[in-house]
């Protein structure tokens, strides 16, 4: 007896993973790199434009780089909820973890050396 349901592991597949076909392969490549290129002129058109507020222009790059983050994601290294790509998520999550830790321990340590260094005025003797 087959399983046709939509609950079926094999029916749990991320843009791309269609296997065997040439012609999906490459319609989900051609929409990842037009949702790229959309998402990359909005950031341009937001930086460029008075569309947002001046102090809104780094919150919404920001919000188009994770969706840029996770076109690529998705339709590239098609990263999805399946079964067979935990080993994938779990890498990405330690990536992500290793990304957090390096930029913390950077502004941690930037802030540290600016307040313990020592002034200018006091460096120079004439």
């Amino acid at each position: 007896m087959t399983n046709h349901d939509n609950t079926s592991p094999s029916n749990d597949l991320a843009p791309g993973d269609e296997h065997g076909s040439f012609i999906a392969g490459l319609t989900t490549n051609i929409v990842g790199l037009l949702l790229a290129l959309l998402l990359t002129a909005l950031s341009f058109w937001v930086a460029r434009s008075d569309v947002l507020w001046p102090s809104g222009i780094p919150v919404g790059l920001a919000v188009l780089a994770i969706a840029q983050i996770g076109v690529h994601l998705v339709f590239f290294l098609h990263i999805g909820t399946g079964p067979d790509s935990t080993n994938n998520v779990l890498a990405l999550a330690f990536g992500i973890l290793i990304v957090f830790l390096i930029m913390a321990g950077s502004l941690w340590i930037m802030s540290n050396l600016n307040v313990n260094m020592i002034p200018m005025d006091h460096m120079v003797q004439p």
